[in-house]
């Protein structure tokens, strides 16, 4: 039997977070029992599977309840945390294959058994909307241009495409009330997989505060989206809101959630062009253990 590990990924102060359901022997199960596995937690999943060439450690696949997903950043870091407690990693880095390509694992432990992890992401890019799409996603979240900071929105995409979406203050955004089945409507109309709507918070320090409406997960908002925060950090980046340099950017999801989440991302450059970047946050595990599943999925 595989045992189901829920832990909590990208904690701010060792509460909140995104609930991430871990499997670190999923080899068992086939694709129906991890989509069933995902369904009965209702919360993003990771499996961890044997790799199948000499160039990686491990496979990760990763569903929602309702389709698998190339990439999930919050489960990759979590199956680390883990695969790290039990003492399951060959070493760092740590090299995963995933549906979008290959990811490097960053894992230490400090002396006090704190486990810090972070991922790779490659270089994102960032292209604006037109006119319409942008009349468009701000009617799937029921507010007016007036609402905005002076910015474009953008498609973003690390490895998966976050539409960006620049409120004028975090009150803004945290009363933003989206219409779930318009912004799948209108995430597919422009090529997206969730509005990522964002506010500054503190320039100078680099701190900002975010909220992910996905597409078609099956549930209407996430309380983390580390691929989001990575496409974030690059559409920044693009617009010039923060400088060109690797100090951290702090993203904080989840507060109109109850559930705050702090997501770090660090760029990297070659020069003076950004090659890609770092993406981490803190684990804990969750309160309550989860029962074992067999290989059909069942309890």
């Amino acid at each position: 039997m595989a045992r189901v590990e829920v832990v909590n990924v990208f904690t701010c102060g060792d509460v909140g977070g995104n609930p991430c359901p871990v499997v670190v022997d999923a080899a068992g199960l086939d694709p129906a029992a991890m989509q069933d596995v995902t369904r009965r937690h209702g919360h993003e999943s990771g499996f961890v599977l044997p790799a199948e060439d000499d160039a990686h450690d491990f496979r990760f696949r990763f569903f929602v309840p309702n389709h698998e997903m190339e990439m999930c950043a919050h489960a990759t870091v979590g199956a680390l945390w883990v695969l790290a407690k039990h003492g399951r990693l060959p070493g760092s880095p740590v090299r995963i294959a995933t549906a979008s390509g290959s990811v490097a694992g960053f894992v230490s432990t400090a002396e006090s058994g704190t486990v810090s992890v972070e991922i790779t992401q490659p270089a994102g890019r960032a292209v604006p909307l037109s006119p319409e799409q942008a009349g468009d996603v701000l009617a799937a979240l029921g507010v007016g241009r007036e609402n905005l900071a002076d910015l474009p929105l953008h498609n973003a995409v690390t490895s998966r495409v976050k539409t960006l979406v620049p409120m004028r203050d975090p009150q803004r955004l945290h009363a933003l009330v989206a219409n779930p089945a318009a912004v799948e409507a209108v995430c597919r109309q422009i090529g997206s997989t969730g509005l990522y709507p964002y506010a500054v918070v503190d320039g100078e320090a680099r701190v900002f505060e975010a909220r992910q409406f996905p597409r078609s997960s099956g549930y209407p908002e996430d309380a983390a989206t580390g691929i989001a925060a990575a496409a974030l950090a690059f559409g920044l980046l693009h617009d010039r809101t923060v400088a060109a340099d690797d100090r951290p950017i702090r993203v904080y999801q989840g507060r109109a959630m109850g559930s705050l989440s702090e997501i770090t991302v660090r760029l990297g450059f070659a020069g003076d062009r950004a090659i890609g970047c770092l993406l981490g946050g803190a684990v804990a595990p969750a309160a309550s253990p989860v029962p074992a599943i067999t290989e059909d999925g069942r309890r």
